[in-house]
């Protein structure tokens, strides 16, 4: 099989050959753009999930369909410990100048820029430099006064979104900010982007969030605000089934006139275990292996140990490696007690120790984003089949 048309791409956020077991996760969100488009009122999307399963692709996907209907719009990745007033600063920056040139009146660009000037002048990390350099954010012209500005994130967050989705409504389409690892968001933060999604939907404005994260992420908005699970529509990215599976390997191979037999999809399902990372990157490495089409179950079994081994550096090992030997400990033992969410108090008694003792692990350990919590007093782990990986590596 020639390797420089195989078709596969296991990497992180790299949209697959065929992007299968998710149209109504897409058809949900064409919906939504068509309702905030005309007008109506309606929330915001939050998609949970495992590492692996595609959440970063979805959400481009996504991206490209409201592209597509000629919306603004803008992404940012959050990252632990960091102001979201730059990031979305930056992304609102993008979708605006991405309708702008559609726009009649330059002045009303203009006055949206000022206000999006201020608010990123009170990112505290603006003044933090060589005494008397004040960080300046690249907009023309000078910043506003009174409006997104007061220093309360809440605050600000609010009257930026609600002017960006004025100047979208100006020509009758939506902005729609996407929001990767949106668990990593802080609290404050966290509790600002669900206020102003709120307030737009209470006043109909033509602008939504698209965020992604970790499994925990609806509790921790929800720890921001009571109302929180009324504001979005949680869409849970799972494993694919089979019927997917087959399609997400089979479709490119079609186009390649490369055909799989049964017996290779039942071993390929049964190794990627319906996770779409697993599944193209078993796929890539039995397309190089086959020396001939149809690739047969044999040549997946040659190569899976190639697969495994790339899984066992690239995706599991890199984040074994980020973990304390403290930390490393707490995952062994939760390894120990099976692949499922565990019961803190049983990792506990594992490693005989009191439960309080093992709290800083256990929280950094969410920190990492290496394990979450599934519901009070359990944990597991945010990437699939990490407790299999553990098991196999000697102590």
């Amino acid at each position: 099989m020639d390797p420089i048309r195989n078709p596969y791409a296991p990497g992180a956020g790299q949209r697959p050959p065929e992007l299968a077991g998710r149209d109504r996760e897409l058809a949900q969100f064409d919906v939504v753009v068509e309702r905030v488009a005309r007008g109506r009122p309606e929330r915001s999307l939050v998609l949970t999930g495992l590492r692996g399963v595609g959440k970063t692709v979805l959400l481009n996907a996504m991206r490209s369909q409201a592209i597509a209907r000629l919306w603004g719009t803008g992404k940012i990745e959050a990252k632990p410990e960091q102001s979201i007033r730059r990031p979305v600063g930056a992304a609102l920056h993008m979708a605006i100048r991405e309708v702008a040139q559609r726009h009649r009146d330059p002045a009303r660009i203009a006055a949206f820029f000022s206000v999006l000037k201020a608010f990123l002048l009170r990112d505290p990390a603006a003044s933090v430099g060589k005494p008397g350099h004040r960080w300046q954010p690249g907009i023309d012209g000078p910043a506003a006064r009174g409006r997104a500005d007061s220093g309360d994130i809440e605050i600000d967050v609010t009257e930026l979104f609600l002017d960006a989705a004025a100047v979208a409504a100006d020509l009758g389409v939506g902005v729609a900010l996407f929001v990767d690892e949106m668990q990593d968001v802080w609290g404050e933060d966290l509790s600002a982007i669900c206020a102003a999604c709120h307030e737009l939907s209470q006043q109909a404005a033509p602008l939504i969030v698209v965020g992604a994260g970790l499994p925990h992420l609806p509790s921790l908005l929800s720890s921001c605000k009571s109302y929180s699970e009324r504001l979005f529509h949680y869409l849970r990215i799972d494993r694919l089934d089979r019927a997917a599976a087959d399609r997400a390997l089979t479709a490119p191979a079609d186009r390649e006139d490369v055909a799989f037999a049964p017996a290779a999809l039942d071993v390929l399902y049964e190794a990627a275990d319906g996770y779409p990372y697993f599944v193209q990157a078993y796929g890539k490495v039995s397309w190089d292996a086959a020396p001939e089409s149809p690739i047969t179950a044999d040549d997946v079994k040659v190569a899976a140990p190639q697969a495994e081994s790339e899984l066992a550096v690239g995706f599991f090992g890199s984040r074994y490696e980020r973990a304390t030997p403290a930390e490393r400990e707490y995952m062994r033992a939760m390894a120990s007690l099976g692949d499922g969410p565990v019961p803190t108090a049983e990792v506990a008694d594992t490693l005989s120790r009191k439960p309080s003792s093992l709290s800083p692990a256990r929280d950094s350990l969410i920190k990492k984003g290496l394990v979450y919590s599934a519901e009070r007093g359990t944990v597991a782990f945010t990437v699939p089949h990490f407790g299999h990986f553990l098991r196999s590596q000697p102590i």
